[in-house]
């Protein structure tokens, strides 16, 4: 059996399953959600100087890796906002001249049916109805 990194066998459920509640058993620790506003604050803040990593890890109670990851995240998507291309906007146009091609296409298959039904004698025009 391989060495544990930790003693007891309450630890070690602790660190598999979450925390162990005696009268309960075991329950999930939930994880925490953060608007994008909240880190977006708290990048800012590690950029501008106003608080270091190790600073910001112990007054939020945010893993020092994961404030790296959202700062790296930011970094990488800064230059989006300068962007003239605006891919969002670009896709969107795509999606509206396939709309449009669609609309063209579906008004000549329906030119062509009429023409084909109207020359068949389909459906009785109002006066050869009895």
């Amino acid at each position: 059996m391989f060495p544990l990194p930790c003693s007891g066998r309450k630890k070690l459920d602790t660190l598999l399953w979450g925390r162990v509640d005696s009268r309960k058993g075991f329950t999930m620790v939930e994880r925490r959600k953060y608007s994008p506003e909240f880190k977006a604050r708290v990048v800012l803040e590690l950029l501008t100087g106003q608080k270091g990593l190790a600073q910001a890890s112990r007054e939020y109670g945010i893993k020092d890796t994961v404030l790296s990851r959202w700062k790296q995240e930011f970094l990488e998507r800064a230059r989006e906002v300068f962007d003239r291309s605006q891919p969002g906007k670009s896709q969107e146009a795509e999606r509206i001249a396939e709309l449009e091609r669609m609309v063209g296409r579906l008004t000549m298959q329906l030119d062509v049916a009429k023409k084909v039904l109207g020359s068949s004698g389909f459906p009785p025009q109002e006066n050869e109805r009895s």
